[in-house]
């Protein structure tokens, strides 16, 4: 089969390599689609993402669905041919994280298409992956394949919407406008915010912003937009900035809260710490999601408008123009890879 794989900085490989069969209690799946996220050009710009270099060739990709393809031996799944999408993390259950509920921050967890173990976890833009049970999630009635795979960043969105409390009637400002930004206004429009500001430094992905419920857009490079708010409840970063930071900290209302969802760059980076001090923000980090990707997949079969955020859909085989088109965030939000075979997409 073939696979999309990063053997170092800007050498991204369309491979072949041995399809799985499932073995006892495990799931095969036929991917179909996946889409490119900030870690996966992170590997393919850099060799690495944060402080987990590539040691050896790695097959990217988290954002992924298909069909179950075959049951190994006792797997309790869902029956061959079911449309379904991967929860990518196959946590411990059993460290004091998992026990508290709160899967996505276990502290011996394994991602799909990540460098931070060794021998890596191979990803899912490979025309077929083998998963345990507990990482398959139906797709509800009405739930095609190209929409269930935003299913993941919808999750990461819900996730950091959770972190920031009840958001209904509350102003909010979203820093970064990229896919998971633009996923972000989606699930505040969805769960009542009654203002949603998001900046930016791109006015394509502000449009987007605007398609999927923001109220209003400004400008991260124009302090004198006069849409910039004066005041917040809640500052959500998904820029992965110090900048997007600091703007959001500055317009927090006393005793607000700051949600961290962007990754920063890796070492030290500046912070406001006087104003949490002084205004009493309160600050949090929003790390990947758990539970989530039930309510995510409801939420795309129920008609979540976020359709706009799909900008592109390319085959396997032209996985080095969809990497090129996912950078260039003037025209793109969420690209696509098709994996099925024979895809001309």
């Amino acid at each position: 089969m073939l696979a999309c794989v990063v053997h170092g900085a800007h050498d991204l490989r369309i491979d072949t390599i041995p399809a799985p069969e499932p073995g006892p209690g495990l799931v095969a799946i036929d991917v179909a689609y996946g889409g490119v996220c900030g870690s996966d050009m992170h590997y393919v710009n850099h060799g690495g993402i944060g402080d987990f270099p590539l040691q050896e060739p790695m097959v990217l990709g988290h954002e992924v669905s298909g069909t179950v393809a075959a049951l190994g031996d006792g797997a309790q799944a869902p029956a061959v041919g079911t449309p379904v999408t991967v929860y990518p993390a196959s946590p411990c259950g059993v460290c004091p994280e998992c026990l508290d509920g709160r899967a996505n921050v276990c502290r011996d967890t394994r991602y799909l298409g990540s460098s931070m173990r060794f021998p890596h976890t191979q990803g899912g833009f490979a025309q077929r992956i083998v998963v345990r049970p507990d990482q398959v999630v139906a797709l509800p009635d009405g739930l095609d394949l190209r929409r269930g795979a935003l299913a993941e960043p919808l999750s990461v969105a819900l996730h950091a919407v959770r972190r920031a409390g009840d958001v209904r009637g509350k102003r909010v400002l979203v820093t970064g406008a990229g896919p998971i930004g633009a996923l972000v206004v989606a699930v505040l429009a969805h769960e009542g915010a009654a203002q949603i500001v998001v900046s930016d430094l791109v006015d394509g992905a502000l449009a987007i912003s605007r398609a999927v419920g923001a109220t209003a857009t400004v400008r991260a490079d124009d302090p004198a937009d006069p849409n910039w708010p004066d005041e917040v409840d809640i500052a959500i970063d998904a820029s992965g900035s110090p900048h997007g930071v600091a703007a959001g900290a500055a317009r927090l209302v006393r005793g607000g809260r700051l949600v961290l969802l962007g990754i920063l760059p890796p070492g030290q980076t500046p912070f406001p710490g006087n104003l949490v001090v002084t205004r009493e923000l309160e600050v949090v980090g929003a790390f990947r999601f758990h539970d989530e990707i039930h309510d995510a997949v409801r939420l795309l079969a129920d008609g979540l408008d976020v359709d706009a955020v799909i900008t592109g859909v390319v085959p396997l085989h032209e996985a080095s123009r969809a990497f090129e088109m996912a950078a260039d965030r003037a025209s793109s939000s969420k690209v696509l890879l098709d994996l099925r075979a024979g895809s001309s997409s």
